[in-house]
């Protein structure tokens, strides 16, 4: 079951760059997501998926209040944090997290060390107001 959210996901990332859903597209998508490599290399967890999809769920709206507070009141400040990979996550998962911090207008991954680490660049408010 795992493997078909892997497939999926390929998929959905496949019709957002193209953004076509014509019949050779899909069959053009399919193909390279079979052939994209790591497929079904590294075991996952169907409860992680589900924890990811629920985050999704909450980041949607998450990033909509932080677009509306960045609109409404400046956000001037910028700083750099190191945030922990959760432990035992596949190279999907990781991605999946990584699109979740990038998903949301105050947030991105600045980089991903290999030792298990985020760089994350965050826009805030100043202290002061």
């Amino acid at each position: 079951m795992v493997g078909y959210l892997n497939l999926i996901l390929r998929l959905s990332i496949w019709f957002l760059l193209t953004a076509n859903f014509s019949w050779q597209n899909i069959i053009i998508g399919i193909i390279v997501a079979f052939l994209l490599p790591g497929l079904h290399k590294t075991p996952v967890v169907l409860k992680d998926w589900l924890r990811v999809f629920r985050e999704i769920l909450v980041a949607i709206p998450q990033a909509y209040m932080e677009a509306f507070q960045i609109i409404l009141r400046p956000h001037e400040e910028e700083e750099i944090t190191m945030e922990r990979v959760k432990p035992q996550r596949t190279p999907t998962l990781i991605f999946l997290d990584i699109f979740l911090i990038t998903f949301t207008p105050k947030t991105i991954v600045r980089k991903y060390h290999e030792d298990g680490w985020y760089e994350v660049h965050w826009v805030r408010r100043r202290k002061n107001q």
